[in-house]
């Protein structure tokens, strides 16, 4: 990876300077979202992005030094990952080991789920945030209907629901992910309940927790903030095989006027900051290399 700053950012990433950390081999971004025009958004998408293109995304690899990525449907299309497919076909004709986590409503036949699953789906994401489609009541039937093929089941839950939650996702039989830290705002961490529920599960060993879109829980809408650090720290703790990173590159909240632009070179700063203080570069290493590799399977044939 070059050191050197570029001459203007990676598209959808702001900054020029290169990340402090140099990061290892196989590093995995696991939370990734590509777009494009040529695929309507769903009735009510709240998000509409412009494009942003696995190339694009390719640049923003060599930029901060991952190899590694895992493309999730984004709730702008709802149950249609035609451009999941397609980004993720242009990734392996790039050469990148890529997974995917598509949105389903549960009725697909076993031959379409085939087709997800040769193409590198290795889950299903509902989003009960910032969703179109999918209500609490669908988590129970998604997970008994992804259980044969071995997937797992990300889940973008208000901390209410959550919290509500706890014993239903205590009893699923399939692995759960929680991305963008679980929903939980820093300022919840020990206070909320849906908190404890979620380091229950991680501790347990029925889920995991995606350290991504820190500045979508922050309530200064920035990666920066301090108040970060003990919410990682708490998962980081908690279940240190557990823990995967993602970018959430492109950033749509961001092209929507939520917050500024992050800077995913310091992205993967800070989760150095945070791994430094819970464990060092071992620590490191695993949230972006073992345990990526554990979840989705990478270093084995599709």
């Amino acid at each position: 990876m070059s050191r050197d700053c570029l001459a203007t950012p990676v598209p959808f990433s702001a900054g020029t300077a290169a990340p402090h950390t140099a990061l290892p081999a196989g590093a995995c971004d696991c939370h990734v979202h590509v777009y494009d025009q040529r695929f309507p958004a769903a009735p009510g998408a709240r998000l509409l992005p412009p494009d942003a293109s696995a190339q694009d995304y390719r640049a923003l690899q060599q930029h901060i030094g991952t190899t590694r990525v895992v493309l999730v449907t984004p709730s702008t299309y709802g149950h249609d990952n035609r451009c999941l497919l397609e980004g993720l076909a242009a990734l392996a004709a790039m050469g990148v080991d890529a997974r995917g986590v598509a949105v389903i409503d549960g009725s697909e036949s076993d031959a379409e789920l085939h087709h997800l699953h040769a193409a590198g789906v290795r889950g299903v994401r509902l989003n009960l945030s910032l969703g179109v489609s999918g209500s609490v009541d669908s988590i129970v039937p998604l997970a008994h209907r992804i259980a044969p093929w071995g997937w797992h089941l990300q889940l973008l839950v208000p901390p209410e629901q959550l919290a509500e939650q706890g014993v239903v996702l205590g009893q699923l039989p399939v692995p759960l992910v929680f991305d963008h830290f679980g929903r939980i705002a820093p300022a919840q961490a020990g206070r909320h309940a849906a908190h404890a529920v979620l380091l229950g599960l991680l501790q347990s060993g029925r889920a995991w927790v995606k350290l991504s879109g820190g500045y979508i829980v922050s309530s200064v809408h920035s990666v920066e903030d301090p108040l970060l650090d003990a919410l990682a720290a708490s998962y980081l703790r908690c279940a240190p095989g557990r823990v995967v990173w993602g970018s959430d590159w492109p950033h749509a909240t961001a092209s929507a006027g939520v917050q500024p632009l992050p800077d995913d070179a310091r992205q993967v700063d800070r989760l150095a900051d945070w791994t430094a203080a819970c464990g060092g570069p071992a620590l490191l290493h695993q949230v972006l290399v073992d345990n990526p590799q554990a979840l989705y399977g990478f270093g084995r044939p599709l």
